[in-house]
């Protein structure tokens, strides 16, 4: 695993992949910014009326403004690689090219994959991610003033969402999806790890937005690594 990731981040000065990535932080910031926009402009023109309370008036929709902007930028945040998965997800074929045709140019043409099969796999990694992550925002929020729990429930969450989905990403351009799911069951522990790694680096600020791309990169050299170790058992 360590080697896939030093291969990786080695191959970032290749102009090629350096395109992906201003194309990835461009696109990434636009969408935090109209979400962060839609969800400050939500709470302004959502209004808690004051009511008396033992003879005092009580105003709470300050209040309910300043936590609702917090609570929307952690559900950004606990998002964030969930949203730049999304983004790069329809660019990975052309990165996952660009390593194969440095490192492995034996392989010959990736497997014919039809738009709607890799449509399928990014909505469905979204739809699943931003939900778990949903779900998990109460028990982040809960556990926001104990760091060494809060932290187990984002990585282990996220651990397991981007180790599955980079690995589906990247093993159907070589597999068809029987034996790419019979490699992930081989390899579950790792890619785990591997997906905790990827959400490590993903909460180092700056370093995310490069992220995508060495995942990608990473798991290219993985993925060649598994088919080859376990090829008895796929």
């Amino acid at each position: 695993m360590i080697r896939a990731f030093t291969r990786a981040f080695g191959q970032l000065s290749d102009p090629a992949l350096r395109r992906y990535l201003w194309i990835s932080v461009g696109v990434t910031l636009a969408v935090f910014l109209i979400l962060w926009g839609l969800g400050l402009f939500a709470l302004r023109v959502t209004e808690i009326p004051p009511f008396d309370l033992f003879g005092y008036t009580v105003a709470l929709d300050g209040v309910a403004d300043v936590f609702g902007a917090i609570v929307v930028f952690l559900a950004l945040g606990l998002m964030f690689p969930s949203v730049l998965i999304v983004i790069m997800g329809f660019f990975l074929d052309a990165i996952a090219q660009i390593v194969e045709d440095r490192h492995y140019p034996g392989l010959g043409a990736a497997r014919e994959q039809n738009v709607t099969e890799v449509i399928r796999i990014v909505l469905k990694f979204a739809a699943l991610s931003i939900a778990l992550n949903l779900l998990a925002l109460p028990i982040f929020l809960f556990l926001i003033f104990l760091p060494p729990f809060n932290l187990f429930v984002f990585y282990a969450l996220n651990g397991y969402l981007l180790g599955r989905e980079y690995y589906e990403l990247v093993a159907y351009r070589r597999l068809s999806p029987v034996p790419a799911r019979r490699l992930r069951r081989v390899c579950g522990a790792k890619l785990f790890l591997v997906g905790v790694v990827i959400a490590v680096l993903m909460s180092v600020p700056g370093l995310n937005l490069i992220v995508p791309i060495v995942a990608t990169a990473a798991m290219v050299h993985l993925v060649q690594d598994w088919r080859t170790r376990y090829a008895g058992e796929q």
